[in-house]
C-alpha cells in the first residue's frame, strides 16, 4: 500500500508554456525519503501550458494531480492559492509557481529534515537566484549570510522581496482559517510569510536552491506595477493590510509596521524623483539605512537620468533570449 505524501507541492500557473517545463522537472529532480505529491492548477492558460501539464501528467499519473479550469479564476477575485492547496494531502506544503523552478535536488528534503527536527518551525525558506525570462542570473535573493531564525519584525519590514517565493515550506495545518489581513492583501507572499512566522518561527537555510524569474510577461510585477499610479495603489492597499495586521495582533509589532510604511512611502517617492526630501524628516533613517550600491543608484537617477534611461533601453534589447 503506497503511503500518503509528507509534502504537497503547489503550483499555480497561467501562460507558462515557455517555462513550466523547468518547473516540473524541478519538481521530478527531488531525491526524497518520503512521498510528495505535485498540485498544479492551470488557470485557464491561452497557450500550450496545459498541454504541456497533461503530457507531464500521463508520464506520473500518481504524482502530478492537476486541475484545468475552463475560466481563468484569478481575474475572477478568487484565491486559487487557497483552491489549490485544499486538496493537499501532506503535513508540509511547498510553493512554486510554473514560471518558477528549483535547483537543488535535494531542497525538499533538507526543508523537511530541519521542520521534522524542529517542530516550532512554522515557515521554513532559502536562499534563491532572481533569473531574467532567459534564466540569466539577476542577483541573488539572499536575506542573510548564514542560515537563522528570522524575527517577525524583520519580515514585517523586509516586504514581499525578503524570501523568494518558491521557497516557501510550512505545515498544512496553517493553510486554514487564515485571518482577515491576509485575505485582504493584494499579493499572498508577504502576508503568507507574517501570518506563518506568527505561529511559530521562520527559519532559512542559506544555500541556493531554487531560480525566481522576473520579468515575465502577464506576470503580477509587469501588470501591477508597471505604472506610478499602479503602484501608489498598491502601496494603499498594503497600507490598509498592514492596519489589519496592528489591529490582529494588538499593535504588538506597530514600530514595525511603521517603518515599513515608511519605507514603501520612501520607494513612491523615488519614482516620483523626488529626491531632495529623501534625505528628510521621517524618511532621513530609511536613506541611511541604504547600502552603498542603493545609495549609488539613486544619485545617478538624481544626476544623471538621461544616462538611466539609456540604460534601460539597452537592458530591454539584452533581455531578448
Amino acid at each position: 500500500m503506497k503511503k500518503e505524501p509528507l509534502v504537497s507541492i503547489s503550483c499555480i500557473t497561467y501562460n507558462h508554456e515557455n517555462y513550466i517545463t523547468d518547473a516540473l522537472e524541478g519538481f521530478l529532480l527531488q531525491k526524497t525519503d518520503f512521498n510528495y505529491e505535485i498540485l498544479i492548477h492551470e488557470d485557464a492558460s491561452t497557450d500550450n501550458t496545459a498541454k504541456i501539464i497533461k503530457n507531464y501528467a500521463k508520464k506520473y499519473p500518481e504524482i502530478i494531480k492537476p486541475i484545468f479550469q475552463k475560466e481563468n479564476l484569478y481575474s475572477k477575485g478568487i484565491d486559487v492559492d487557497d483552491l489549490n492547496t485544499e486538496r493537499a494531502k501532506g503535513k508540509y506544503i511547498a510553493l512554486c509557481e510554473g514560471d518558477d523552478y528549483w535547483t537543488d535536488p535535494y531542497k525538499l528534503q533538507k526543508q523537511v529534515n530541519y521542520m521534522e527536527a524542529h517542530t516550532q518551525c512554522t515557515l521554513c525558506v532559502h536562499a534563491a537566484y532572481m533569473v531574467d525570462v532567459c534564466g540569466k542570473k539577476i542577483r541573488p535573493v539572499r536575506p542573510s549570510v548564514g542560515s537563522r531564525t528570522f524575527r517577525i519584525q524583520e519580515i514585517i519590514e523586509g516586504g514581499g522581496r525578503l524570501f523568494a517565493t518558491n521557497t516557501f515550506m510550512y505545515p498544512r495545518a496553517l493553510d486554514l482559517n487564515k485571518p482577515e489581513f491576509y485575505k485582504n492583501a493584494p499579493v499572498t507572499d508577504y502576508p503568507l510569510a507574517i501570518y506563518l512566522a506568527l505561529h511559530g518561527e521562520a527559519f532559512y537555510i542559506d544555500e541556493y536552491m531554487a531560480a525566481y524569474r522576473k520579468g515575465v510577461s502577464g506576470s503580477w510585477t509587469t501588470t501591477e506595477q508597471s505604472s506610478l499610479d499602479k503602484i501608489i495603489k498598491h502601496v494603499k492597499i498594503t497600507e490598509d493590510m498592514l492596519d489589519q495586521l496592528n489591529q490582529f495582533t494588538d499593535f504588538k509589532f506597530e514600530e514595525a509596521i511603521n517603518k515599513k510604511k515608511y519605507i514603501n512611502q520612501f520607494k513612491i517617492m523615488v519614482a516620483q524623483e523626488r529626491y531632495p526630501e529623501l534625505k528628510q524628516g521621517k524618511y532621513k533613517t530609511i536613506y541611511q539605512e541604504l547600502n552603498k550600491k542603493e545609495k549609488t543608484k539613486l544619485f545617478i537617477k538624481q544626476f544623471f537620468p538621461r544616462t538611466v534611461k539609456l540604460y534601460k533601453k539597452i537592458k530591454k534589447i539584452k533581455k531578448r533570449c
